[in-house]
C-alpha cells in the first residue's frame, strides 16, 4: 500500500524562478541544474521546462546526462562531477557533454583519449568546501596541459563552489572569493578565461561572486 501523499511541480513557478536568477545577475549567465532527478522533482520534465531558456543544464554524472539525451534534451549538459572512467570521455565527444575537471586524474583521460572532436572542459578549483577541485597550487600546471591538448576546446571555463553561501554571516564565503580571485591574479594561464563561481545563495546574497 503506498503513501497517499504527492508531490505537484509548477514548471512555471520553476522558470520564473531561473528568470529570477537571471535577473538579478544580468551580466552573468545561469547554467540550469537539474542533477539528482532535479533534486526530486523529475528531471526530464524540468530539463524540458528549462532547456529554451538556460545556455546549459548541470547534471552530477554521465547517466544522468544521458537519459536527458534518451528525452530529446540537445542543449549542452554539463557533467558536475566530470568523468569516472576513461570511456566517458568518448562519450562526452559524441554527445555534447560538458566536463567539470576535478583532478588530474580526470586531466590524464581527457588528453590520452583519440577523439573526433575536441570537448568543453571547466576546471574547478577547491577554495575551501575541500570536496572536490585541484588544489590552488595545481591550477597553472593543469591548465597549460588542457590548453596543449586537441582534445580540448580552448574557452575552457575555471569555477568552484561555495560551501556556505546560504549562512549569510558565514565568513567562509568571502574567504572562498579571495582565494579564487587570489589563485586566479597568480595563474599565467587562467588569464582571459571566462569564471564560474555562484550557486543559487550566492546570486542571492553575494553579488561579488556574479562572473562572466
Amino acid at each position: 500500500m503506498s503513501r497517499p501523499c504527492r508531490a505537484l511541480i509548477d514548471l512555471d513557478a520553476l522558470r520564473h524562478n531561473y528568470r529570477l536568477a537571471c535577473e538579478l545577475a544580468p551580466n552573468s549567465q545561469a547554467i540550469a541544474v537539474v542533477k539528482a532527478n532535479a533534486y526530486g522533482h523529475g528531471s526530464v520534465a524540468a530539463a524540458r521546462a528549462l532547456e529554451p531558456l538556460a545556455p546549459a543544464l548541470g547534471v552530477a554524472c554521465i547517466e544522468e546526462a544521458l537519459e536527458l539525451r534518451a528525452a530529446g534534451i540537445t542543449q549542452p549538459i554539463l557533467l558536475l562531477e566530470g568523468i569516472f572512467s576513461a570511456d566517458e570521455v568518448n562519450v562526452a565527444a559524441a554527445e555534447n557533454f560538458w566536463l567539470m575537471v576535478e583532478n588530474l586524474e580526470q586531466v590524464q583521460h581527457i588528453i590520452s583519449a583519440k577523439l573526433a572532436n575536441p570537448v568543453h572542459c571547466w576546471l574547478k578549483i577547491d577554495t575551501g568546501m575541500h570536496r572536490l577541485g585541484l588544489l590552488p597550487e595545481q591550477v597553472d600546471d593543469a591548465l597549460a596541459i588542457l590548453k596543449a591538448s586537441d582534445n580540448v576546446q580552448q574557452e575552457i571555463i575555471v569555477a568552484s563552489h561555495f560551501s556556505s553561501a546560504d549562512e549569510i554571516n558565514n565568513p567562509s564565503t568571502e574567504a572562498q572569493i579571495e582565494c579564487f580571485d587570489t589563485v586566479l591574479a597568480n595563474c599565467d594561464q587562467s588569464k582571459g578565461l571566462a569564471q564560474s563561481l555562484s550557486n543559487s545563495a550566492a546570486v542571492l546574497a553575494h553579488p561579488k561572486a556574479h562572473r562572466q
